[in-house]
């Protein structure tokens, strides 16, 4: 599929971008991610300034994509160990008969 043109609003302001048409609904939920979160601070804080409320949103998404990365890389190691026993396990079954 090609790319098509889109307008995102992020904190009040309008980018122009160009995109794949089978990744404009995950661009635009990021977008309505990034705006809620930056809501939920203006609400919560005492932090006006745009450029702070989306340093803090991009600290707050940033952080929350290094753990799901390191999670992974956790439960990733943990299969393949659980692999390598298996394999062990079985080589060891079939060697003996």
């Amino acid at each position: 599929m090609g790319e098509i043109s889109i307008k995102i609003n992020i904190a009040d302001r309008v980018y122009p971008l160009k995109v794949n048409m089978e990744e404009e609904e995950i661009i635009r939920r990021a977008a309505k991610l990034i705006n809620d979160r930056i809501k939920e601070y203006q609400e919560n804080y005492a932090v006006r300034d745009k450029q702070d409320l989306l340093a803090m949103s991009v600290l707050h998404y940033a952080t929350s994509s290094l753990k799901a990365e390191k999670k992974v890389s956790f439960e990733d190691t943990e299969v393949a160990e659980k692999t390598y026993q298996l394999d062990k396990m079985l080589n060891d079954f079939f060697s003996k008969q």
